[in-house]
C-alpha cells in the first residue's frame, strides 16, 4: 500500500538518524566556495527545546531575525552566486522565455470600470511601465483625474506595494497603504484628490486595512505586533492629529485570531472582522457616529464561522452554523448580538459549498461551488424557490463575482475563466438573464483554439477520488511521452481553481501536461475535503498528490521520468513531504518560499502565524500533534537518499514564511542527499512573500523557474 510505504519515518528514526550525522566530519564555519562550487553551510549544533523531547537543530544559526548577521548574508549571497553560475549555462534559453512571455502580456492594459458616486474607477497600466496607475472619469464632464501613480512611488526603490486604495465617501480623499520593503508591515497615506497634496500620516507597522467614517476626516486602521506581525489593535486616526494621537477602539488579545476593518458595501457601518481557522466574530459602528460603541454581531464560538453584508437595515450571514458547507441566514440590525434570532434564507446543502455572497437590492447573488465546479447562482429575494445558475460555456470554468458596488440594480457583474480561456468579465441582468460582454483579456500571441482541457479522478490509496484540470496542446498524444508540470497547493481550505494562467503556455507549447491536482486540505469538493487534509488527516495532502502523479503516468498522460512538481507556501511545504516520501517519481520540483520547517517554527510564537495556525497544523506542544507533525516536517525528516533536481527560493523579508526555514533545509539537504542533481537556492534580497513586486520582474522570476525545468530536459533557447 502507498500510505505504509511512505510513511516510514518516525520520532525513533530521527533520532537514529541524528546519532549517524553527529559521526560525520562536522565543518566548523561555512565555507566560501568558487561560484560554481555549492556552498557548504557550517553545522553547529543548537538544541531545540519542547515539552517531549529535544531536537538538534545544526543550522540554527542561519535565523537573524534583524536580516544584518553578516556571515548569514554571505552564506545566502553565496547561494545566490552559485545559482547565477549553474544558470549561466542556460542564460540565453531563460532570457527567450521571458520574452516569450513578455509577449503574452496586453501592456497598455485597463480594468472594467465601476461606478461609485458621481465616478467611474479604473487601474491602467501603460507599455513598459511595471505598476498599476489608479485614475476615475467624472461621469458628468468625463473629465478623467489620475489619483495615484505607484510607478512614482517606486521611483528608486527596489519594492513598491500599494494596498487597499479607499476613497471617502465625499470621493474628496484617497487612503492608501504603502510597503516598500516586501514584509507586508504598511504605512497610512491620504492623497487631498483636489489639490493632490499627499500627506504621510507617520501611521506605521499596520496591516493594509482601513475603513473611512463618514465625517471624510476619521480613518480606522490596524496595528500590528511589532514581534508576532500579528494584527492586534484598532485605532481611530483624525485627519491632519499626530500618529500618537489615534485613539485605541479595540484590542484583541487572542493570539489565534487576524484581525481586519472594512466597510459595509453601503458604507453605513465599519466592520471589525475577526477571524481564526475555525471561528469569526465582527463588530459593527454606525460609520455616521465614529464616536459610537461598537456592536458584535454574533460572539464568538469554537467552530462558529460566519460572514456578514449590510442592505436595508438588516444583515445577511454566511455561515456554518449548523451547516458545514455553508447556509445563508439574516438578522436585523436591531437584533444584532442574538444569534437566535437569525432567519434561514438560503438552507444548507450537503452538495453545495457557498464561498460569497452579494447583495442587491432584489437579488442575492451566491458564489457557489458544485461538482468541484465553481458558479454563480441568482436568487430573488421575493420568490428564493425561483433561483438559477448562470450557464457555463464549457464543461470546466471559474465564475467568481467582479467588483459590484451598487445594491439598487439589476446587474451582476462576474468573471469567467478557465485553463484555455483568458477572463472574461459579463454583466448579467438578474431579470432577463441576458448578458453582456464588458472585457475579454486580451493575450498577445495565444490561440484559445490549440487547446484542450480535461478533468480527469485519481484514486487516493483510501480509494477517495481526487479531481484533475488538466490542460495540453491538441497535438498531445496520451501515449506517455509528454513531460507534467503538476501543481498544488492543499492547505486552510484554499482552492487551487482551474484558472487561466498565460505563463503555462511556454510549457504546453513544449510538449508538457500542466496538471492542477485537487487534493485535500482545500475546498474543491466541499467543506470536509479541507478537514480531510488538515491537523491529524495532513498526510492525505501529501499522499494525494502523489496518488495523482501516478495517476497521471499509469494513463500515460506523462513520461516517468519527465515529472515535475511545483508549490508554494504550504504548497511548499508539500513539495518538501513529497521529496522525502517519493523522490523516484520526480525529475525535479519547485519549492517557492516554502514552509517546511513545520514544528520549530510551530513552537516559536515570537514567529508570525504560529498562533494563528494552530488549528491548521496543530499545537506541538501537545503530545499528539507533536509527534504527527514530526513525522512529515520536510526538514526533520531529510534523510540520506537520492532527491530530485530543486529549485528553491524565498525572500529575504518574507513575513509568512521566514527564509531561513528554506536556507537550513537546503543546507541540510547537501550535506545528506546522495544524489549530483542540481540543488538551487535563491534569496531575493529585496522582497518578501509574495517574490518581486514589478508586473515584469514576477514575469522573469517565473522564466527563470521554467528555464530551470526546460535545462534538465535538454532544452534550448526558442528560436525567433
Amino acid at each position: 500500500m502507498l500510505r505504509s510505504r511512505l510513511w516510514t519515518h518516525s520520532a525513533a528514526s530521527l533520532a537514529t538518524l541524528f546519532i549517524l550525522t553527529a559521526c560525520q566530519p562536522q565543518p566548523t564555519s561555512s565555507s566560501q566556495p568558487s561560484a560554481d562550487e555549492a556552498p557548504t553551510a557550517k553545522r553547529e549544533p543548537y538544541t531545540i527545546v519542547s515539552p517531549h523531547g529535544e531536537r538538534v537543530d545544526h543550522y540554527y544559526w542561519l535565523r537573524d531575525d534583524e536580516r544584518q548577521d553578516p556571515e548569514v548574508l554571505a552564506y545566502l549571497q553565496a547561494e545566490n552566486s552559485y545559482y547565477d553560475s549553474y544558470r549561466a549555462d542556460y542564460q540565453a534559453l531563460t532570457d527567450g522565455l521571458e520574452s516569450e512571455l513578455m509577449s503574452r502580456v496586453k501592456q497598455d492594459d485597463e480594468s472594467v470600470p465601476y461606478q461609485r458616486g458621481d465616478y467611474l474607477y479604473q487601474t491602467h497600466y501603460e507599455t513598459g511601465k511595471e505598476y498599476p496607475i489608479y485614475s476615475r472619469t467624472h461621469l458628468a464632464s468625463g473629465t478623467e483625474q489620475v489619483m495615484l501613480d505607484v510607478n512614482e512611488l517606486a521611483a528608486g526603490q527596489s519594492f513598491m506595494q500599494v494596498s487597499n486604495l479607499q476613497v471617502s465617501p465625499d470621493q474628496s480623499k484617497l487612503a492608501y497603504m504603502v510597503d516598500d520593503v516586501g514584509r507586508r508591515q504598511y504605512e497610512l497615506f491620504v492623497r487631498d484628490l483636489a489639490s493632490g497634496e499627499t500627506t504621510a500620516t507617520e501611521m506605521k507597522g499596520l496591516s493594509s486595512a482601513v475603513a473611512w467614517a463618514q465625517d471624510n476626516q476619521t480613518l480606522y486602521v490596524v496595528e500590528n505586533d511589532p514581534q508576532t506581525l500579528l494584527s492586534t489593535r484598532v485605532l481611530k486616526y483624525q485627519l491632519g492629529s499626530a500618529a500618537a494621537s489615534a485613539e485605541l477602539v479595540y484590542e484583541e488579545h487572542d493570539e489565534s485570531f487576524y484581525m481586519w476593518v472594512s466597510n459595509s458595501n453601503d458604507n453605513q457601518f465599519v466592520m471589525i472582522s475577526l477571524q481564526s481557522t475555525v471561528s469569526n466574530e465582527i463588530h459593527v459602528l454606525d460609520a455616521a457616529n465614529p464616536d459610537g460603541e461598537f456592536q458584535i454581531l454574533a460572539p464568538r464560538e469554537r467552530h462558529l464561522q460566519y460572514s456578514a453584508d449590510h442592505i436595508d437595515g438588516r444583515w445577511i450571514i454566511l455561515t456554518d452554523y449548523q451547516a458545514p458547507n455553508f447556509q445563508v441566514m439574516e438578522v436585523a440590525t436591531e437584533d444584532l448580538g442574538d444569534k437566535a434570532k437569525w432567519q434561514t434564507l438560503v438552507a444548507h446543502d450537503e452538495n453545495v459549498y457557498i464561498h460569497g455572497i452579494s447583495l442587491f437590492t432584489d437579488y442575492l447573488a451566491l458564489n457557489e461551488r458544485h461538482d468541484g465546479l465553481r458558479q454563480v447562482r441568482i436568487v430573488p429575494w421575493s420568490e428564493p424557490e425561483s433561483g438559477h445558475v448562470i450557464k457555463a460555456d464549457e464543461p470546466t470554468y471559474v465564475m467568481t463575482f467582479e467588483t459590484n458596488v451598487e445594491q439598487d440594480t439589476e446587474v451582476l457583474r462576474y468573471n469567467y475563466t478557465s485553463l484555455v480561456t483568458p477572463t472574461v468579465t459579463y454583466a448579467y441582468n438578474m431579470a432577463t438573464r441576458e448578458r453582456e460582454v464588458l472585457k475579454a483579456t486580451q493575450v498577445p500571441n495565444f490561440d484559445t483554439t490549440k487547446y484542450a482541457t480535461e478533468r480527469t479522478w485519481a484514486t487516493a490509496d483510501d480509494g477517495t477520488k481526487v479531481p484533475v484540470s488538466l490542460l495540453y496542446s491538441k497535438d498531445f498524444t496520451q501515449d506517455g511521452t509528454a513531460p507534467l508540470y503538476q501543481y498544488a497547493y492543499g492547505s486552510y481550505g484554499s482552492t487551487s481553481e482551474p484558472w487561466f494562467r498565460q505563463s503555462v503556455f511556454s510549457l504546453v507549447d513544449r510538449g508538457f501536461v500542466y496538471a492542477i491536482a485537487h487534493i485535500r486540505g482545500g475546498q474543491e469538493m466541499g467543506r470536509h475535503w479541507y478537514e480531510d487534509g488538515k491537523l491529524e488527516n495532513k498526510k492525505n495532502t501529501f499522499t494525494d498528490y502523489i496518488d495523482v502523479t501516478e495517476h497521471l503516468v499509469a494513463e500515460k498522460y506523462a513520461h516517468p521520468s519527465k515529472v515535475f512538481g511545483m508549490g508554494g507556501s504550504a504548497g511548499g511545504l508539500l513539495m518538501g513531504a513529497v521529496a522525502n516520501l517519493a523522490p523516484e517519481h520526480y525529475r525535479g520540483l519547485v519549492a517557492h518560499v516554502p514552509f517546511v520547517d513545520v514544528v520549530t517554527t510551530m513552537l516559536d510564537e515570537s514567529i508570525p502565524l504560529t498562533t494563528n495556525e494552530f488549528d491548521e497544523w496543530g499545537n506541538p506542544k501537545t503530545q499528539t500533534y507533536y509527534d504527527y507533525m514530526l513525522s512529515y516536517s520536510p526538514y526533520d525528516q531529510v534523510s540520506k537518499q537520492a532527491y530530485p533536481a530543486m529549485l528553491v527560493t524565498t525572500g529575504l523579508h518574507d513575513s509568512q514564511v521566514q527564509y531561513f526555514e528554506p536556507a537550513k533545509w537546503v543546507a541540510k539537504l547537501r550535506y545528506l542527499k546522495t544524489d549530483d542533481n542540481p540543488l538551487m537556492f535563491k534569496t531575493n534580497m529585496e522582497a518578501g512573500h509574495g517574490g518581486s513586486s514589478g508586473r515584469f520582474s514576477r514575469l522573469k522570476e517565473t522564466a527563470e523557474e521554467y528555464a530551470f525545468i526546460l535545462n534538465l530536459l535538454g532544452a534550448k533557447a526558442p528560436q525567433h
